[in-house]
């Protein structure tokens, strides 16, 4: 019999389980607990029960053994789902395995998370002075049951030892900090925060409740308390969302643990998580450089005060932080704010705290137009590369950056709307930049790339068109600093038109010479524009995050580009790609056997797939639909002919692992064709078992241009993507007797834009009976 069926009715882990889970989720007509409140009964719900079971285990009256508690529940800071971490902390008692064994078992056994030790006072101080992790721990020891005495003894000596070698353990603090975060990323900037483990969560938190028990530090301010309130806030009400241990608050949970903390909406939420992570992450930042300049200079063998280096014209490094000169007036030099900036972001070196408040107190607002000097020393700061980051975040902090430029307040802590975003708005602003300094020598104007870059969605967390807005913004923007009026022309275009090449490239034939003329025409036949937007093109998908830049798109950009590099230089577009050798033979094979053929070329992230076979109505869809059902998403086909033979060409990438066997394509397409594939049913039931839920799915629309296709209209699809859409809305066009020439498939996020080049019957135009036709198929088929 186990020790759990041992328990007494109602003492049992299960027991614990049941009570808990009625906490996180009480019956109808019970009030729910929220935030602080429920943390505070689940730790007393705890407490009750491991109390209890520690005396059925023989805990009680035991002397020189006490449980304790630390992590979450040793601070009374228990969420949901959260694990239990124990200690049984004993002097050398008699039977004190077996008594453990009683105390885990269990909580095993129901399945309750336990991170769990055995030791000695000796033995956990041991561990400590090798284990930052376990000495950070042994920092949180509170006592359940047993002798009081022990527990004390070890919370005593622990916290002896750790303010004995909190100074000299400043540097691994530092680096287990730094890995964490690369792993966590940030929570003040981040579309999606880690909130425990991110730069500026609840893990920095303890960081610096043990930096202020080792007395190197004061204990944190009003605003790192309220963050930590909101992050807990935050983390146990997402807990309860999601039903298990999550410590990533995702958009589609975003509303609703929003509205359960009293606030509008996710976007709301996100603002106050941003700013809760700035607290907290400046607060670490100024608390390790403070411990580290602390250090006994005569234990690093220095006799005098630290090196003060010249860095720019009234900034100097001092040790390791960037700080005024001592005859540095920032009210009498105007651009000294920018310069120092500047110097700060090449070296790569935070700005002292003293400085930062001397400048938020004495540096004078530019005035339209900047002095030039001033003007020099922004374009130097936008250049500095990945240094700009940090300066930018410690200027927005202490209101200078707003002081800079007034209108970042729309886009600060702005939380993206797609979700391939990596970063919020004012953030990913801050990495294009850093991208775009990497191509700085591409361009013949790299500072109206730089400032471009900063700028590009400025306009963002408006009701309006992003471009349209953000392009008056820069040009306003672009006066003020000083900018002539051709630049801040050139800056305002270069904003409007940021999406052009990479919506065009993606939604458009690139070879059709009514293509490019579009582009150049809306460029204005300005060479120089072209060239800014493909290097901001390039910036921007590379910031916003992993997967965006592909090779598949970058071809298709890089090709559009050279195209109309060629008709501003007077020279005709490029033709259209003719078949190449390996696809003209394929098409003679599937002529001479009648059997349909596939070709594959390329590599998984940008493959082309080639599939032929008798020129036939339907072949596109059923040539897609054979493509969804092995996973591979399509982003371009094109519609040929050859001999006979129908020849479509698809771009594609695998959703996930390997490109498939072309003898398992050719044998599916096959049975596509002559029916015995049922490949509406196969979809469908692919659909169900992968798709998953993703909320109610966006109305699909449908878009008609007439004039950006030669003898051709372009039907334009943005719908939710889903498995086989292509498949389903190629269906209906075929139904509808319209001709596909081509197809471009672009998946921003949960949506895709598709767009169709179609004809009917040779002709370039379809009239209004049949667009209405195809539209209503279209849509039926995307809904």
């Amino acid at each position: 019999m186990t020790s759990a069926q041992q328990q007494p009715p109602g003492q049992s882990a299960e027991d614990l389980l049941w009570a808990r889970d009625l906490l996180i989720n009480p019956r109808a007509g019970r009030r729910r607990l929220v935030g602080a409140d429920l943390r505070e009964a689940l730790v007393d719900l705890h407490d009750f029960w491991l109390a209890g079971h520690a005396a059925r285990a023989g805990l009680t009256g035991s002397v020189g053994c006490a449980l304790v508690a630390v992590g979450a529940l040793g601070r009374r800071e228990l969420v949901p789902y959260s694990d239990l971490d124990l200690v049984l902390v004993h002097e050398g008692t008699d039977g004190v395995g077996d008594m453990a064994e009683r105390l885990w078992y269990p909580l095993w056994n129901a399945g309750i998370g336990l991170d769990h030790s055995v030791r000695t006072v000796r033995e956990s101080l041991r561990v400590a002075a090798d284990d930052l992790r376990a000495a950070l721990g042994l920092l949180e020891v509170r006592f359940i049951a047993g002798d009081a005495e022990v527990a004390e003894r070890l919370a005593s000596t622990a916290k002896q030892a750790w303010r004995a070698s909190a100074r000299g353990r400043i540097d691994e603090l530092a680096t287990a900090a730094e890995e964490r975060w690369a792993r966590g990323g940030e929570v003040a900037q981040r579309a999606e925060p880690d909130i425990k483990h991110g730069r500026g969560g609840l893990r920095d938190v303890q960081l610096l409740d043990a930096l202020a028990t080792a007395q190197l530090v004061d204990r944190p301010g009003p605003d790192v308390a309220e963050a930590r309130t909101l992050l807990l806030d935050v983390r146990t009400e997402l807990r309860r969302v999601v039903g298990r241990a999550r410590d990533i608050v995702r958009a589609q949970d975003g509303d609703e643990v929003a509205v359960s903390l009293g606030m509008g909406d996710r976007f709301e939420l996100a603002g106050a998580l941003s700013s809760a992570g700035r607290s907290i992450t400046y607060a670490l930042d100024v608390a390790i450089r403070t411990v580290r300049a602390s250090v006994p200079r005569r234990a690093l063998g220095l006799r005098r005060g630290p090196v003060r280096k010249p860095l720019a014209e009234g900034v100097v490094l001092h040790g390791t932080e960037v700080a005024l000169a001592r005859d540095a007036d920032p009210a009498r030099d105007p651009a000294l704010l920018l310069r120092l900036a500047a110097a700060a972001a090449r070296a790569n070196a935070p700005v002292a705290a003293g400085t930062m408040a001397r400048l938020a107190e004495r540096a004078p607002e530019l005035r339209k137009p900047w002095p030039r000097p001033a003007l020099d020393a922004l374009f130097s700061l936008l250049a500095a590369g990945p240094g700009l980051v940090d300066v930018v975040e410690a200027f927005d902090r202490t209101g200078l950056w707003g002081r800079l430029f007034p209108e970042w307040g729309a886009v600060r802590d702005l939380p993206p709307r797609d979700s391939i975003h990596l970063w919020t708005v004012d953030r990913h602003l801050v990495q294009t930049t850093v991208q775009a300094a990497s191509l700085a020598t591409t361009v013949q104007r790299p500072d109206l790339l730089l400032l471009g870059a900063l700028l590009h969605d400025i306009g963002k967390g408006r009701d309006t068109d992003h471009s349209v807005v953000g392009a008056a913004l820069a040009a306003q923007i672009g006066a003020r600093v000083g900018l002539p009026e051709e630049d801040v022309a050139t800056l305002s275009a270069l904003v409007r038109h940021h999406l052009l090449l990479p919506h065009t490239a993606t939604r458009r034939d690139v070879n059709d010479p009514a293509t490019v003329l579009r582009v150049t025409e809306t460029l204005g036949g300005e060479r120089v524009l072209l060239d800014l937007l493909y290097a901001l093109t390039e910036s921007d998908s590379k910031a916003t995050g992993p997967g965006v830049w592909t090779p598949w798109r970058a071809s298709l950009v890089a090709e559009l580009v050279e195209s109309c590099r060629a008709v501003l230089a007077g020279e005709p577009p490029h033709a259209p790609d003719p078949l190449d050798d390996d696809q003209l033979a394929l098409a003679d094979t599937v002529a001479k056997s009648g059997r349909p053929g596939v070709l594959i070329a390329g590599v998984a992230q940008a493959a082309t797939i080639t599939m032929a076979a008798a020129d036939r109505s339907g072949l596109l869809a059923r040539a897609a639909g054979v493509l969804a059902l092995n996973s591979l998403d399509v982003h371009a086909a094109t519609m040929g002919s050859h001999g006979g033979v129908a020849v479509d060409v698809f771009r594609v990438s695998p959703r996930f692992g390997d490109l498939p066997d072309p003898a398992l394509l050719r044998e599916q397409l096959a049975r596509a064709v002559d029916g015995s594939l049922p490949l509406a049913a196969k979809l469908d039931a692919k659909e169900r078992d992968y798709a998953g839920s993703a909320g109610e799915p966006a109305r699909p629309r449908v878009l008609w241009f007439d004039d950006e296709a030669t003898g051709a209209v372009v039907l334009e699809l943005r719908a939710s993507d889903r498995i086989g859409l292509l498949y389903r809305v190629a269906s209906a066009l075929e139904a509808s007797q319209a001709d596909v020439r081509w197809a471009r498939l672009a998946t921003p996020g949960a949506t895709v834009v598709a767009s169709f080049c179609l004809t009917s019957g040779g002709l370039p135009d379809l009239p209004a009976d049949l667009r209405r036709r195809i539209e209503s198929s279209v849509l039926a088929a995307a809904g």
